[in-house]
């Protein structure tokens, strides 16, 4: 079920990738700021992180629509490490600003039916992972049917499949390339939401997903969005794997030892097109 939140979040990653070929480094932090924002709505509105999800979701739209219109847009013609930097120093004044505004203590949402559970025979799984992983598998479900049956979508998957082309048949790239990057924003606003039901956040929680991220994309395949949620199941069920067998404290290493196995083995990615 966490794999599942995992996936959703790496979908966003690799929407942004796939298409404007930018490594989004303040990947993490745009997923606490969605954190952060569920908690607001959650103790001013009371509204449950689940029904705050689209809104975080839009309300994250809207920056990374603007941010890749107004400032990304405007060093894309740089060098591959210029643009790294760009991202950094956006990942950083996005730490210092949920630093102002909320401290550096983790906080966290106490649902009703937070111990709630649901007995399959000898099997007992907790409701709030069950919803978590419904509601991530229904959002990336969503986001699969929007780029395969929309024109919109349609017209981003040519935009990250042949610029060129895309240019010459009159496609707005600029309008298409802010909007993919305002929709792999939107999955870390609703992934931010859903994963504020399982974990506390804190403002320096944004590196450790941008790291899981990465791990995730590398497994599925750079670019693929199919590979991007079965890498998140995975790296889930291998956490999942060695707390139960070993130790808690060995799930990372499982997971990055997955990530070298893949890279020996298979290094386009398990869903990745090998390179020509």
């Amino acid at each position: 079920m966490t794999g599942l939140i995992y996936g959703l979040s790496a979908l966003g990653l690799s929407v942004i990738f796939g298409v404007v070929r930018i490594v989004n480094f303040a990947h993490g932090e745009i997923m606490v700021v969605g954190m952060f924002g569920t908690l607001v709505l959650f103790r001013q509105f009371g509204v449950d992180p689940l029904l705050a999800m689209p809104f975080i979701a839009i309300i994250l739209f809207g920056f990374g629509y603007l941010l890749q219109d107004w400032v990304i847009r405007r060093v894309a013609h740089l060098a591959d490490h210029m643009q790294f930097l760009l991202m950094a120093a956006v990942a950083v004044m996005l730490i210092a600003v949920c630093l102002m505004v909320f401290k550096g203590d983790a906080q966290g949402v106490r649902v009703r039916y937070a111990l709630d559970s649901f007995a399959i025979g000898s099997l007992i799984v907790d409701k709030v992972k069950v919803y978590a992983g419904v509601a991530a598998l229904i959002t990336s479900g969503a986001l699969f049917a929007f780029f395969r049956y929309t024109d919109s979508g349609k017209a981003i998957r040519a935009c990250g499949d042949n610029y060129v082309g895309a240019l010459v048949v009159g496609l707005n790239v600029r309008r298409m390339f802010a909007l993919t990057f305002g929709i792999g924003c939107a999955c870390l606003g609703a992934a931010g939401a859903i994963m504020l039901l399982l974990i506390d956040v804190h403002p320096y929680l944004g590196p450790a997903y941008t790291l899981l991220a990465f791990t995730i994309v590398i497994v599925g395949g750079m670019g693929s969005l199919p590979g991007a949620l079965l890498g998140g199941v995975l790296i889930g069920t291998s956490e999942a794997l060695a707390g139960i067998i070993l130790q808690p404290s060995l799930k990372t290493a499982f997971s990055f030892g997955l990530l070298i196995l893949v890279l020996l083995f298979r290094p386009q990615g398990l869903l990745g097109r090998a390179s020509r």
